[in-house]
């Protein structure tokens, strides 16, 4: 055994009990490609490498800002203007020296989502919420590939939990996103198809969101409970525990208000229930409307931005 196969499995003795060494070597051979690096993807990989998963594909372009301190794990005064994919590859290696972290510092686009993707085991969708291009592009990539994709939301003070298998509901089938949509449109539709329990609503001040800006209101206890429910998500795929909370299943965590809602969305988004909630969004924020559509979503990076390993 050498130095660094001494200290991993030191490292994570504590969790033999919860998982069998036998599963902890699969761990440590298992591949999570995490897209986004801010709250809920920095989070998610230093959580997983502590769970002993050993290799990662890590995707995001920007920088850190002090406006992400009050949420996102890799956000200190000494991080101020770094580039996320460093600053938390950092982390991770700080974390299990013996642990592989590929960067791809502008993000995913066409021109390496399939290096992105190649030898993957499962991908952790973390992409900002305007984001809408490259999640777009890594659900059609990852469903063609046969990779399960773990997407969560943290809404107000809660959590939510999906999961879009290669042989499930699709993401677009899903949420119902269809050609000729708006940007608000679009909005409406992944809003109401993360939260359909929608427990946050009763108390989260939605005239603080700033489509401007494109930032709404947001919790660390929510992404730190986040965290917990896909990373052991994550695990169950990785291990085979049970099945997976997959697509048109649903959950949402609320410690707020004390209450687990679950449920299955049998046409997802075209349901009539989901339909009526969209109407009910697009009508609350129609003054916003012009403001989502003129600010639009984050363009797809493209070849001009090199990725360096």
């Amino acid at each position: 055994m050498n130095e660094w196969d001494a200290y991993y499995e030191e490292a994570t003795k504590r969790n033999i009990g919860l998982v069998s060494r036998e599963e902890q070597s699969r761990l440590r051979r298992s591949c999570v490609a995490i897209a986004g690096m801010g709250g809920g993807g920095g989070l998610a990989l230093t959580t997983l490498i502590r769970m002993g998963i050993g290799r990662f594909h890590i995707a995001d372009y920007d920088t850190f800002s002090v406006a992400n301190t009050n949420r996102q794990v890799g956000a200190m005064s000494s991080t101020m203007d770094r580039a996320k994919v460093a600053v938390m590859a950092a982390m991770a290696e700080d974390i299990q020296p013996a642990s592989q972290v590929r960067t791809f510092p502008s993000g995913i686009g066409l021109h390496n989502i399939d290096d992105f993707l190649e030898g993957v085991d499962i991908v952790v969708d973390s992409l900002d919420i305007f984001a809408q291009p490259a999640r777009k592009l890594l659900y059609e990539r990852a469903r063609a590939k046969g990779i399960p994709v773990v997407f969560s939301a943290p809404p107000g003070f809660s959590a939510t939990i999906g999961v879009c298998t290669p042989d499930g509901m699709s993401f677009e089938d899903y949420f119902d996103l269809r050609e000729g949509m708006t940007p608000f449109q679009i909005m409406a539709a992944f809003i109401v198809g993360l939260t359909p329990a929608g427990t946050h609503w009763s108390y989260s001040d939605m005239s603080c969101v700033e489509p401007g800006e494109q930032a709404a209101p947001s919790s660390a206890a929510a992404l730190t409970l986040m965290t917990g429910i896909l990373a052991t998500e994550v695990l169950v795929i990785l291990l085979r525990r049970r099945k997976p909370m997959a697509l048109p299943r649903y959950a949402q965590f609320d410690p707020y208000k004390g209450v687990y809602r679950t449920g299955r969305l049998r046409w997802g988004n075209r349901g009539p229930l989901q339909r009526l909630k969209r109407w009910w969004i697009e009508r609350k924020f129609r003054e916003h409307a012009a403001t989502y559509n003129r600010a639009g979503f984050e363009p797809l990076p493209t070849a001009d931005d090199a990725d360096t390993d």
